[in-house]
């Protein structure tokens, strides 16, 4: 899948993402800061990947879990600093939800901070029916 704006584009084509630079925006994040490399790989080989690139340089990722029928999980979204405030991770939330793959699916996610970002798209703060279970060994993924 492929869509092209203004001068980006967003793909699902594995073969364009950077993993060096996956590694370094999860690295920076809140939420995958302590994820180790080996952890990283395997969750993009296993996930349903976005990439965003103006030209040839990736500026966003996002990971989407799936059962392909029923529900998904939209994780890992992040866009590089330098282009944050122009509305491409507006772009890439919508492209996401819209995808033919998961337009009739139920969509979970996880956030601390961007609430407003994804009620714009549907997504309902519900914290009374969710639970974690994290791994035994302390170690956060």
């Amino acid at each position: 899948m492929e869509v092209r704006f203004e001068e980006y584009l967003i793909s699902t084509d594995k073969t364009l993402l950077n993993h060096e630079t996956i590694y370094m925006f999860l690295a920076a994040s809140y939420w995958a800061n302590k994820r180790p490399v080996e952890i990283m790989n395997r969750s993009i080989e296993t996930s349903l990947c976005y990439g965003v690139y103006h030209g040839s340089r990736q500026i966003g990722f996002a990971r989407v879990i799936t059962d392909w029928a029923t529900t998904y999980w939209l994780c890992d979204v992040v866009i590089d600093d330098e282009y944050r405030g122009r509305g491409i991770g507006k772009k890439l939330v919508k492209v996401i939800i819209q995808s033919e793959d998961l337009k009739d699916l139920s969509g979970f996610l996880g956030t601390a901070d961007a609430h407003g970002l994804y009620e714009q798209y549907g997504f309902v703060k519900n914290t009374e029916r969710f639970m974690v279970r994290r791994p035994q060994s302390g170690r956060l993924i």
